[in-house]
C-alpha cells in the first residue's frame, strides 16, 4: 500500500507542477502578445519569430531533460544491480 500511495503523490505532484507551469506559460503568453500588438515594427512577423524561438527553446530543453532522464535511470539501474549482487 505505501508504494501505491506515493506513485499516487508523485503523480499528483507532476500534475499540479505542469498546470502551474501552464498558468505561468499563459501568462507570458498573453504578456508577449499584448507587446507585439503595441510594437508596429513587431505586430506582423513578431508572434512568427516568437512562436519559432519558443519551439526552438522547447526542444532543447525536451532533448536535455531526456539525457538526464537517461543517466538517472542508467544510476538507479547500476544502484539496484550492485544492491542485487551483494
Amino acid at each position: 500500500m505505501g508504494k501505491l500511495k506515493l506513485e499516487v503523490v508523485e503523480k499528483l505532484n507532476t500534475l499540479i507542477t505542469a498546470g502551474f507551469g501552464l498558468v505561468a506559460a499563459l501568462a507570458w503568453n498573453t504578456a508577449i502578445q499584448s507587446w507585439f500588438e503595441r510594437q508596429k515594427v513587431l505586430k506582423i512577423g513578431g508572434p512568427l519569430i516568437y512562436a519559432v524561438f519558443v519551439t526552438v527553446i522547447a526542444v532543447l530543453i525536451t532533448i536535455w531533460m531526456g539525457r538526464v532522464t537517461g543517466k538517472v535511470k542508467e544510476r538507479e539501474e547500476a544502484a539496484e544491480k550492485r544492491k542485487e549482487e551483494k
